[in-house]
């Protein structure tokens, strides 16, 4: 039991030198990876770029303890940190007390919804975010964080959480644009994008083994940052307002404890809830992805409260909510880790960073941060994925697109929540008037097709209709009108079989509807027969009178009810 709820101790014990060197080398690689994107997240979410420091530490430790991936890497990411900027903006300034206040609530929150979560084991409450809204969400949050960005990288004022307020506040100021910004973030775009697309291939061709072609090449931003901020300062550049981090406080993350406001707490309940469940989805199918590589098993229930404990670890560390980070996962995956100890050494490695040696970013400019998370987000932008959904589903598609307009035009929130509650209310409508077929016995065999789709046999007097839907409170009335038009249309029907083969359950509503039916059906002289019932179905069943009143009987099979009903019927003689 207490493995289960602290993984740590299940590896722990068969810990050995090998694992202790590949980890330490993955914690040194992702250390010097994810220092760039932990200041960028935080520039993102409108907070302090040292509060990105201070959210690789601590919550990475504790999900080092609590969490069941192996190389799974915490911290904050893009879309947690667009989301958490936009919760912000509703409830404080951008810049004051109140709002580092509320991003200590929100990771505190996010971090209490995901143990509490875990614990009642609702790792499946996710599986409402189905993969259009997903995919919409991803599309249009990496369309508004590149457009955020824009104004980072030309040097001018933009604000707003939408594409909309984003655009229209940077046209107003673009005219003030600072040259020497625009140079900084258009070189760093360019030298990001070719790292990414042939760095690897080009250094191949030059000797470098595929292994270190690959970590140079994905050492991009690294580099980017070093060029910079050496350029910056060796030119002071700042006194010609490209703007730079500045001045980071030097030290350990200091203790928060935000009880003091306690309407900032029922006001960010909701945008909480909703990172959390946006933050799980993507660290779980993250953690899912890399661990079936080594055939390996993560824990969606335990992923909660391992995520979970992370984000209360950020919130009383002056952190921000974090999450399972796409990126910097890769990188440690690719840079063998192997246990989940490599995250606590980039987690020491960051805070030995943030210890003594922040005073080194003074000079890296916010337009190289700017840059390397537009080249990173970008890859969230899936057109394909669109094209592809509307061939396949417009009901799909319909959802993914209502997500992605809401998202672009009236935020975050909008677009999540109108994309999840279109996705419900479009299943509840497609399983509301459930398929439905004939089936006749193809000629030679005991298997059953659909009468329009298959040359079967069939008899006048039987009638064997396939449900292929689980029959619930949406979809009973439609299974009523179903059976009452097959009986009015056909006048020498003497038996209805329902083939129950589909059926995974039989709520009350639909028990209901099954006795009206039978009834109805009775009065018409129509037996009514079931087939291929589950067992789960059936004892569901059993534990009412319906079997009991059943006019008909209940068949194993498809074919036994069609051969012992299909003989002609016997003609008394007078």
């Amino acid at each position: 039991m207490l493995k289960r709820y602290v993984p740590i101790l299940a590896w722990l014990p068969h810990y050995h030198r090998r694992l202790l060197a590949a980890d330490a080398l993955a914690g040194l690689i992702v250390t010097a990876m994810v220092i760039p994107q932990s200041l960028a997240y935080a520039l993102l979410a409108g907070l302090p770029a040292v509060v990105g420091l201070y959210a690789s530490i601590l919550p990475q430790l504790f999900y080092t303890l609590f969490g069941t991936s192996r190389t799974l890497a915490i911290g904050p990411v893009a879309i947690i940190a667009l989301m958490t900027g936009a919760a912000l903006s509703n409830v404080a300034t951008p810049g004051s007390a109140m709002y580092l206040e509320a991003a200590l609530v929100l990771a505190l929150l996010s971090g209490a919804i995901l143990v509490i979560m875990g614990l009642l084991k609702m790792g499946f409450f996710s599986n409402f975010l189905s993969h259009p809204v997903i995919s919409g969400f991803l599309t249009a949050s990496g369309i508004l964080i590149a457009a955020s960005q824009l104004s980072a990288l030309l040097g001018v004022e933009s604000s707003g959480f939408t594409l909309v307020e984003r655009l229209m506040t940077l046209l107003t100021n673009l005219a003030a644009f600072n040259l020497p910004t625009a140079i900084i973030g258009a070189s760093t775009l360019a030298f990001l994008v070719l790292m990414r697309r042939y760095g690897k291939s080009s250094l191949q061709r030059i000797g470098f083994s595929l292994g270190l072609a690959d970590l140079i090449a994905k050492a991009g931003p690294v580099f980017a940052v070093i060029a910079t901020t050496l350029a910056t300062w060796y030119w002071q550049l700042d006194s010609a307002d490209v703007a730079t981090i500045g001045n980071i406080p030097t030290g350990l993350p200091p203790l928060s404890f935000p009880w003091s406001n306690s309407s900032l707490w029922s006001a960010l309940f909701i945008p909480a809830l909703l990172i959390s469940l946006v933050g799980f989805v993507e660290s779980v199918s993250m953690g899912q992805m890399l661990a079936a590589k080594r055939r390996q098993r993560i824990s969606p229930n335990q992923e909660l409260i391992g995520l979970g404990a992370a984000n209360l670890a950020a919130g009383v560390t002056s952190g921000m909510p974090v999450t399972g980070g796409l990126s910097r996962t890769v990188i440690n995956f690719d840079a063998g880790a192997q246990t989940p100890a490599a995250g606590a050494f980039a987690a020491l490695g960051i805070a030995l960073v943030t210890f003594a040696f922040t005073g080194w970013l003074y000079y890296l400019p916010i337009a190289t941060l700017a840059a390397t998370i537009t080249v990173s987000i970008l890859t969230l932008v899936d057109f394909p994925t669109l094209r592809q959904t509307w061939r396949y589903s417009r009901s799909d598609f319909a959802a993914m697109a209502i997500t992605i307009t809401l998202t672009l035009v009236e935020g975050i929130e909008a677009g999540i929540i109108g994309g999840i509650t279109l996705s419900i209310a479009l299943f509840l409508y497609r399983t509301s008037r459930p398929h439905s077929a004939l089936v006749g016995c193809v000629p030679g065999t005991e298997h059953f097709r659909n009468i329009t789709r298959h040359d079967v046999e069939t008899v006048d007097h039987v009638a064997l209709l396939r449900i292929d839907e689980s029959l619930y409170f949406a979809n009973a009335r439609y299974l009523e009108d179903t059976l009452y038009n097959l009986v009015a249309s056909r006048p020498a029907l003497e038996h209805v079989v329902i083939v129950c083969s589909a059926v995974n359950l039989i709520d009350a509503s639909a028990l209901e509807s099954l006795e009206a039916i039978n009834a109805r059906l009775k009065d018409s002289n129509v037996t009514l027969h079931l087939a291929e019932v589950k067992g789960p179905v059936m004892d569901k069943l059993k534990l009412s009178d319906f079997l009991e009143a059943l006019t008909g009987r209940v068949f194993l099979s498809t074919y036994a009810a069609w051969r012992e009903l299909s003989r002609p019927t016997e003609i008394p003689e007078e």
